[in-house]
């Protein structure tokens, strides 16, 4: 493995390197990963740092007056993260994904720019300016595999692209037609619990609005709490119950940029109803409508299920499903004015009542194995509905 360079404020760097970054020619012999001061220009180590831990207090890399000679003057210092350190010195096994994904998670914004930037990317790239957005929930990528003579993007190629990290979600974005509409489809969303802020969350959302997206559509796998849901059913969302709001988490916070939308949105008609009148007459054709149900949906923010006392407080709530995602690309949405339809694949019944049975326990592999069992209705369910948006259209 090559040399691992970092800078910091008094110039010095670590690393299999001849200490040329830096201003003293500090430099300790180690074989790290690959991750040079041009990726992370603003990350210290602990060796090179006086106060506990690679701190800001004692910290040789600046002073009360700002950064001393040879330093990065403005940035601010990302000590190296504790997983990296093993007794004072930088152990890094770090795959190149990995390392990328830090330094995505380190960004906290994304400014109208940067956006426009990604979008121009995906258009340029794809030639195509699609007027639907799919977000695939988990187990539900094939609803990406139906579209037609696609232009695929690896998240990982996407400049200032988060990437994903959960089962069930491939980590790409599609481009191309369905059902003779322009439609783009992501194939692994991004989830608070994975450590990225909700506006990087929601970010694509802005990225497809900037493509040319008007309708969004969202799906996801969700357990079922009110009780006359079965596994497998579709759950249409007319509403939501924000947790991570009431928490004081948004996508929206911080500056608001009027170009995407105003400060305070309203959100009362969230979910078209328009769509979900559609999706229930398309789901009696189908033959499925009993196995269709219209209801209110609410995010947690996981990684962890739900305790049973917190499944009751969101049933008397009138929570009739909850998952771990979708709520802030709803909001997202919203905020630019796109029309959304969202349903959730019931894929597990939540347990509402205290058992010592292993089998009531929610896990992730009943969560894919559901949504593999039954995205063959769910495709259709979209594609049809895709249909009558594009027909319908002038």
């Amino acid at each position: 493995m090559t040399g691992y360079k970092v800078a910091n404020g008094n110039g010095h760097s670590n690393g299999n390197t001849n200490g040329t970054n830096g201003s003293n020619g500090h430099s300790n012999g180690h074989k790290l990963a690959d991750y040079t001061a041009q990726e992370n220009p603003t990350m210290c180590s602990r060796d090179c740092c006086s106060g506990p831990g690679g701190s800001h207090r004692g910290n040789a890399c600046t002073d009360k007056k700002g950064a001393k000679s040879g330093s990065l003057a403005g940035e601010k210092i990302i000590p190296t993260p504790q997983s990296l350190l093993g007794n004072g010195k930088i152990n890094c096994e770090l795959t190149h994904e990995e390392l990328r994904a830090l330094r995505v998670l380190n960004e906290d914004t994304y400014p109208y720019e940067v956006i426009e930037e990604i979008a121009d990317f995906i258009t340029k790239g794809s030639g195509m300016r699609p007027r639907i957005g799919i977000i695939c929930g988990s187990g539900l990528g094939s609803l990406a595999d139906m579209i037609q003579d696609p232009k695929i993007f690896e998240y990982e190629k996407i400049p200032n692209f988060p990437v994903s990290t959960v089962e069930g979600h491939a980590g790409r974005l599609v481009v191309g037609t369905l059902e003779g509409a322009t439609v783009m489809a992501m194939q692994g969303r991004f989830h608070f619990y994975e450590g990225y802020p909700l506006a990087k969350c929601s970010m694509p959302v802005r990225v497809m609005k900037l493509c040319g997206v008007e309708y969004l559509f969202a799906t996801n796998a969700a357990g079922g709490i009110n009780p006359r849901f079965a596994v497998g059913d579709i759950m249409l969302m007319h509403d939501h119950v924000n947790m991570l709001g009431f928490a004081g988490n948004s996508p929206l916070q911080g500056p608001n940029d009027p170009r995407f939308g105003p400060r305070f949105p309203a959100l009362v008609n969230s979910y078209n109803k328009d769509l979900i009148n559609k999706a229930i007459e398309i789901g009696k054709a189908m033959g499925i409508e009993s196995n269709i149900h219209v209801g209110v949906y609410s995010c947690l923010g996981g990684p962890n299920y739900e305790t049973i006392a917190e499944l009751k407080a969101l049933r008397m709530m009138g929570v009739d499903a909850v998952g771990m995602s979708t709520v802030h690309e709803v909001i997202t949405a919203r905020h630019c004015d796109m029309k959304v339809f969202a349903f959730s694949l019931i894929t597990n019944k939540c347990a509402t009542e205290y058992s010592d049975k292993k089998d009531e326990e929610a896990n992730h592999e009943e969560v894919m194995a559901v949504a593999k069992n039954r995205q063959k209705a769910c495709c259709e369910l979209v594609s049809r509905l895709i249909r009558e948006i594009h027909m319908a259209s002038p």
